[in-house]
């Protein structure tokens, strides 16, 4: 491995757990899940891009892992010896592998086929712990590093290369950023024929060139879309991947039901972009959105759900049963029953030049990506909220000064160890009673003025980046009259029918439920909809008993 600076974050300094080497006694165990094969000459067992790869556990000699960089070509990352064993977290996914592998001449392994290799992970739970402990580590270190992916080109404060960078970063697939000003990029641009107007543009290590791609088209690309089976008809399909879809998808697929997840963006949904979410029960020291979605995620696919990332849901046809999901590529899914957890879509703010700025400096996380940009600038939270008062906290230790501004009083909705980091920060300036009159600057968000309401009195400051965080409206425009709303939007639940018991989460539609954000009356917080996303399977498993 390579030379760092020690960080206790890490993953590559914590080798006990990112590269085990399991015990004679466990690899006893595995043994009946595969069948031990002696390597008479260096071979490649499996190469980047490759699917459905099988699992190798490493009983004598090495297996060498590499890298492919689109710049410098292969690369030596790594070895397995006695004990350690191969794979990462697209072990549980149809996605392609990052690396590829060289077992080196007179090397024996046990090869569990990939079929197999879930049986190992629930028949052997200990050794299950292990090998997804490192998995988690193992992708949590190529991103950290870069390892694996791709290059992307482009105007570092772009708001496009922002939101392919974000799409890739909360998919976990790794990428190093090349600014277009820096003394490399001329050079690298030429030999892939990338002008200044196709930017920005991913080089893929496989030396392709993906220009202003959107994220479907990066989704299919780089191996990251998983489609639906074609003509299955899933027990449950689950629509959204926020805390409250993933819970869903985690019972129902750990109960033995077909499930598939269709997410537009990537797991976690809002909570995803959180850079810490410290009242999670169970994480004293908290977690990120990112981690806890990535957890999650993996979770969801040890049982056996399919998570359909880039798509979201353009229809649902609740004339008869059972439903059919149109989603926005133009397929459609067949499932006999639903749950809706969309979530919702950050609101905005009404003031002139809004929507010039979108992209150019109005930001809606806070994760560690926009902490890099505020690194050294002034910046204004907009919002009163848990996402904001976390946000405020985070970016509060790089960026050079964070101005909060809150409609009302920040403990009408703030929890209150929030309330008491940001009054004590030196580095925060809390306005209460405040609202944003104006935004300014050429190309990119360049000052942010304000106004207080009580006195009249309004100020300005020079800030890169505004984070607005004034809560969601529902994303339910899709359902186009098949469910019940309420006045804003939101889906109505506690129906009864025919069909179904009365139950919280049922909607006016046999069969169709919703949870989370995007359900009337629903409390915002990542526990709660958690909460609703496990519970809701019970009126799953009891619909499904009864329907004709």
């Amino acid at each position: 491995m390579p030379d760092l600076p020690l960080d206790p974050t890490d993953p590559w300094i914590r080798p006990a757990q990112t590269f085990p080497s399991l015990t004679d006694e466990m690899i006893d165990r595995v043994r009946p899940y595969g069948e031990e094969e002696l390597v008479e000459e260096d071979t490649y067992v499996f190469r980047r891009g490759d699917h459905s790869i099988d699992f190798l556990l490493v009983l004598d000699g090495e297996l060498q892992m590499f890298a492919d960089n689109p710049l410098t070509g292969r690369e030596f990352l790594y070895s397995y010896k006695r004990g350690q064993f191969s794979g990462e977290q697209n072990m549980f996914t149809g996605r392609s592998i990052l690396l590829s592998g060289i077992c080196r001449a007179g090397s024996r392994v046990v090869r569990v086929k990939y079929d197999k290799f879930r049986s190992l992970i629930t028949g052997e739970p200990d050794i299950g712990e292990t090998i997804i402990r490192s998995y988690i580590l193992r992708r949590a270190g190529f991103v950290r590093h870069a390892t694996g992916g791709g290059i992307l080109i482009g105007h570092r404060e772009s708001g496009e290369l922002l939101g392919i960078q974000r799409f890739l970063i909360r998919n976990l697939y790794p990428v190093t950023l090349m600014d277009l000003h820096e003394s490399q990029a001329t050079e690298v641009m030429e030999r892939f024929a990338i002008s200044t107007s196709e930017l920005p543009a991913l080089i893929t290590p496989d030396h392709g060139v993906l220009k202003r791609p959107t994220n479907e088209m990066l989704a299919e690309e780089l191996g990251l879309f998983e489609p639906p089976d074609e003509g299955a008809v899933y027990d449950v399909v689950v629509l959204g991947a926020g805390p409250a879809g993933l819970a869903s998808a985690v019972y129902a697929a750990s109960e033995g039901l077909k499930t598939l997840v269709v997410e537009t963006m990537a797991p976690g949904g809002q909570a995803g972009t959180s850079s810490k979410i410290e009242n999670y029960l169970g994480f004293p020291t908290g977690i990120s959105g990112l981690a806890l979605a990535g957890r999650a995620h993996i979770q969801a696919q040890k049982f056996g759900a399919r998570l359909c990332v880039s798509r979201s849901a353009a229809s649902l046809d609740c004339s008869k049963a059972p439903y059919v999901v149109g989603l926005s590529d133009g397929r459609e899914v067949t499932a006999k029953t639903v749950v809706v957890a969309t979530g919702a879509r950050y609101r905005k703010l009404d003031i002139p030049d809004y929507a010039r700025f979108e992209g150019q400096g109005i930001q809606y996380a806070a994760t560690a990506m926009e902490g890099q940009i505020c690194t050294g600038h002034e910046v204004v939270i907009v919002g009163g909220g848990n996402s904001a008062g976390q946000a405020a906290v985070f970016l509060s230790r790089t960026a050079r000064h964070v101005h909060m501004l809150v409609r009302n009083k920040i403990s009408a909705t703030m929890s209150d160890y929030l309330v008491q980091r940001i009054r004590i920060s030196p580095h925060i300036t809390l306005c209460e009673g405040c609202e944003v009159t104006e935004l300014s600057g050429e190309k990119s968000l360049e000052a942010v003025a304000w106004v207080d309401r009580s006195t009249g009195e309004t100020s300005r400051c020079n800030a890169s980046s505004i984070f607005v965080m004034i809560g969601a409206e529902p994303n339910t425009d899709w359902l186009d009259g098949c469910l019940e709303l309420d006045r804003s939007g939101f889906i109505c639940t506690g129906m009864s029918s025919e069909d179904a018991t009365r139950h919280p989460y049922a909607s006016s539609k046999p069969g169709v439920f919703a949870v989370g954000d995007v359900r009337a009356g629903s409390v915002k917080r990542v526990a709660s909809a958690v909460g609703e996303g496990s519970v809701v399977v019970a009126a799953i498993h009891q619909y499904l008993a009864t329907a004709h």
